[in-house]
C-alpha cells in the first residue's frame, strides 16, 4: 500500500470490537424512500501525487455511478497519515462513512473489530465472483479461514527504479540483480550529493515491508504458525539490520534519508539525487515530477541468489488496496453496487491505468497499459514471488511498533552510532514488549 503510517495507532483494535456493535451507519437517507438511501459516503485513500488530484480522478467516475444507479456518492479523499486514525475513530463511534479504502495489510487487524461486512461467496457472487479477483489479493483481504474483509481494488507491489543517466555516468549496463551487486553499484553511485539508494528511514510502512520481505530471505518471519511476535528471530533481526545497513555500514544512503517520511525520496529520485529505489508502482510518481519513462528502468528487487521466488526468494510484499463496506451502513445494496462498480472490467483499468497499479481483477490486465516494460517487473513479483504481510488481527500495532523501532535504529545510524546484531536484537525486544503489553 502506499501510505505513511500514522504513528499513534489504537492500542488495541481488538478493544474496538464491542464498541463498534450496534452503532448507526454513515448514509443520508434523505430522498431515497422505504429505507432505501440514494446517498453514499465514500473515504478513498490518497493515491496519486495529492489530495485534488485524487478528487480530479474520481469524480467523473462516481458521476458514471450515480447515473448508472441514481445513488449520489458523497467523497472525501483521505492522506494516508490519517487514514488508519480515522477509521479505527470510526469503528468505536458509528460515525464513519458506507465504503471506505483500506490498505491491505490492516484487513485482518479491522477485520478483528467487526465493523467490516464479510465478503462471503455469496456475497462475492453479487459483484461477479471471487474468481475474477487474482488469488494473492483476496489472500490479503483478511485472515485465513474467515471471509475477506474487503474486495481489492488496486494491486501493487515493490520494483527496483533506476537512473539511466546516472547508471551510464558510472558505467553500469545492468540493474542489479542480487544485494552485493546493489551494494556495489551503490558505492559506484554514492559521491557528494548523490547517493547510490534512496530510503525513508522515518516512514514506518516502508521499514515494515523491507524488513519484512528481507527477514523471509533470511528464513525469518516476525510471527510464528500460531500468530505470535516473534520479532527477535535471527532472520528477523538480520533483515532489519541490512535494511538499516544500507546507511550504516554499506553508506550508500544519504544520512538525510534518517529523517524522510513523506516521500521525499521519490522526489530526489526524479531530480537526479538518488540513482535507485526500492519503491509501489512509482512510475506514475516521477512522471508527475516531470521525468519521462526513458529516463528511469524498473528491475525487479534484488535477491541473493539473484533469482526471485518463493521462501528465502521472495522479493516483495503484496502490496495493495482493498474496498471495504461498514457493516452498520444504512445502505448495504447500494454500497455493494458501488464496490461492484468499482471492480468492474472498465472502472479497474480506467483507475489502475490513472494510478500506475495493477488490477486485481484478471480480466482487466490484458490492456495494453498493464503490459509495459515498467510493469512486467510488478505483475511477476505478484504472481510468483509476493507475499502478504502477516494477516493476523495485530498486523497494524505490528507495523506501528516494529516500523518506530526502526525509525529509532535509523536515527541512530545517521548519528554515527554502531549498529550491531545486539542493538537491533534490543530494538526488536523492545518493540515486542510494547505488543505484549
Amino acid at each position: 500500500m502506499r501510505m505513511i503510517r500514522a504513528a499513534a495507532v489504537v492500542s488495541t483494535v481488538l478493544a474496538l470490537a464491542a464498541a463498534s456493535a450496534g452503532c448507526g451507519g454513515g448514509s443520508d437517507t434523505s430522498g431515497g424512500g422505504g429505507g432505501s438511501p440514494k446517498t453514499l459516503t465514500y473515504w478513498a485513500s490518497n493515491q496519486g501525487p495529492n489530495v485534488e488530484a485524487d478528487k480530479a480522478t474520481l469524480t467523473p467516475e462516481l458521476k458514471k455511478f450515480e447515473k448508472q444507479t441514481g445513488i449520489k456518492v458523497k467523497l472525501e479523499v483521505v492522506p494516508w497519515s490519517d487514514l488508519l486514525n480515522r477509521i479505527l475513530a470510526a469503528t468505536s463511534s458509528g460515525q464513519g462513512p458506507d465504503v471506505l479504502n483500506i490498505g491491505n495489510t490492516w484487513s485482518s487487524s479491522l477485520q478483528a473489530t467487526g465493523a467490516l461486512l464479510p465478503w462471503s461467496d455469496s456475497r462475492f457472487q453479487q459483484i461477479g465472483g471471487r474468481d475474477r479477483f487474482t488469488a494473492s489479493a483476496v489472500g490479503s483481504a483478511g485472515a485465513a479461514g474467515q471471509d475477506p474483509a474487503a474486495v481489492p481494488l488496486y494491486s501493487m507491489a515493490y520494483a527496483l527504479y533506476y537512473n539511466k543517466k546516472l547508471f551510464a555516468d558510472a558505467g553500469i549496463t545492468t540493474p542489479p540483480a542480487t544485494w552485493d551487486e546493489l551494494v556495489a553499484d551503490g558505492k559506484k553511485l554514492t559521491k557528494s550529493g548523490q547517493s547510490g539508494l534512496g530510503l525513508e528511514g522515518a516512514n514506518l510502512s516502508n521499514n515494515i515491508h523491507q524488513a519484512f520481505v528481507l527477514a523471509k530471505q533470511h528464513g525469518g518471519d516476525f510471527y510464528d504458525a500460531a500468530g505470535k511476535p516473534t520479532f527477535t528471530s535471527p532472520g528477523a533481526v538480520a533483515g532489519v539490520k541490512q535494511w538499516v545497513d544500507f546507511m550504516a555500514k554499506d553508506k550508500i544512503v544519504a544520512k538525510g534519508s534518517a529523517e524522510y517520511a513523506q516521500n521525499q525520496t521519490l522526489q530526489d529520485f526524479a531530480k537526479g539525487k538518488t540513482a535507485m529505489v526500492l519503491w509501489q508502482t512509482a512510475a506514475s510518481t516521477f512522471k508527475s515530477y516531470g521525468m519521462k519513462d526513458s529516463d528511469f528502468g524498473v528491475a525487479p528487487v534484488p535477491v541473493q541468489s539473484g533469482t526471485p521466488g518463493t521462501g528465502q526468494q521472495t522479493n516483495s510484499m503484496v502490496a495493495g488496496i482493498n474496498l471495504a463496506v461498514f457493516k452498520n451502513s444504512k445502505n448495504v445494496d447500494g454500497a455493494v453496487k458501488f464496490v461492484k462498480f468499482m471492480t468492474s472490467d472498465a472502472e479497474q483499468v480506467i483507475l489502475n491505468k490513472t494510478y500506475g497499479s495493477i488490477p486485481p481483477v484478471t480480466s482487466a490486465q490484458g490492456d495494453a497499459a498493464f503490459n509495459t516494460t515498467a510493469m512486467k517487473p510488478l505483475r511477476e513479483a505478484l504472481a510468483t514471488s509476493a507475499t502478504p504481510l502477516p494477516q493476523v488481527p495485530t498486523e497494524s500495532q505490528f507495523e506501528t511498533a516494529v516500523g518506530t523501532a526502526v525509525k529509532s535504529l535509523f536515527a541512530d545510524a545517521a548519528a554515527g552510532k554502531p549498529i550491531t546484531t545486539a542493538s537491533v536484537k534490543a530494538a526488536l525486544d523492545k518493540a515486542q514488549q510494547q505488543m505484549q503489553q
